[in-house]
């Protein structure tokens, strides 16, 4: 997400990065101890050496931002979120039935919490009358397509605090909730929230730039206990339950394979122009749709140059500063 400057490097770039998910979960090798490849590692590690030296289990997590200093603006950080957060490899689904749908992480929410991730994106879905996480096309959710309700997964920020060892009294520094959202319950979002105990660190919808303008600088949103951003796909539910409707504050290129196209940054259907300068937050995507095992050793770093010179290539289409 981001703001809006053309003269300056990316600042605020979410990379959309899928786990570099292994289908083998039973592998037990933790952390430092020799494999000779991903399916050798415990769940979340990858396989990785340097030429012919034994390989050793490692993880690979994001620099934290706010290492730097919180007295900028929320829009001038980068942070690292994930897509389809809940579908986990190796998951099943809380309804006791056999998972048949595609997933996209080797962590679970919490230990993606633990590692760094500040921002997740959700599909939410009524379902067994609640809302429940679901990788399924259309807002249709089945046995096979549920993974969890979004209510254990809102409380992974609470157990992320207290895996940390982190008092109640200093909660978590900033997270953010994107919805895909097919939810038609009354007030069902907002309902999940409430009930989880987080609408204390929510922040106020009325107090989103919509002009392009900056946010309010982070060390503030932590004073404030302005902690948790979450957004919703659906336009009406800013007014009816003052959830901020995502495509009034965010840009986001095209996610998939579509979106990696070397030279060019379409945005995302459902999102403004890349050269929109009223949102002043970006979204970027660098992920494939379907994922190939047998490539993983090889894309890790071309994916990574890749992405970055996309960021670059973002910049001056979009006009802000990633």
């Amino acid at each position: 997400m981001s703001s809006r400057s053309a003269s300056t490097l990316p600042a605020f770039l979410l990379l959309l990065l899928l786990s570099l998910a292994s289908p083998i979960l039973s592998s037990a090798a933790k952390l430092g101890e020799a494999c000779s490849a991903d399916g050798d590692c415990d769940a979340g590690l990858r396989c990785d050496g340097c030429g012919d030296q034994q390989g050793a289990c490692v993880r690979i997590q994001p620099y934290d931002p706010r290492s730097k200093g919180k007295d900028l603006p929320f829009n001038k950080y980068s942070w690292l979120t994930t897509h389809n957060s809940y579908a986990m490899t190796g998951a099943s689904s809380a309804t006791g039935t056999s998972l048949f749908t595609f997933t996209n992480q080797l962590d679970n929410v919490t230990s993606q919490l633990n590692n760094g991730v500040r921002g997740l994106m959700l599909d939410i879905c009524d379902f067994e009358n609640d809302i429940w996480l679901c990788h399924s096309t259309g807002g249709q959710c089945y046995n096979y397509t549920a993974f969890v309700s979004l209510r254990r997964t809102a409380t992974c920020h609470q157990c992320s605090q207290r895996n940390r060892g982190v008092p109640s009294s200093k909660p978590f520094g900033s997270h953010y909730h994107i919805h895909e959202d097919y939810v038609k319950s009354t007030n069902g979002l907002s309902k999940v929230f409430n009930a989880s105990g987080l609408m204390k660190y929510w922040f106020p919808v009325d107090q989103m730039p919509k002009n392009g303008s900056d946010w309010p600088l982070l060390s503030n949103m932590i004073s404030k206990n302005h902690r948790l951003l979450v957004f919703t796909s659906i336009a009406s539910k800013e007014a009816s339950e003052g959830i901020a409707y995502e495509w009034n504050y965010v840009v986001e290129n095209q996610y998939g394979d579509e979106g990696m196209n070397p030279g060019s940054c379409p945005s995302r259907a459902e999102s403004s122009l890349m050269s929109t300068t009223s949102k002043s937050l970006v979204l970027m995507n660098y992920f494939e749709r379907i994922r190939v095992q047998l490539m993983l050793a090889l894309i890790t770093l071309t994916r990574f140059l890749a992405c970055f010179k996309l960021a670059m290539i973002c910049q001056p289409t979009a006009g802000p500063t990633l």
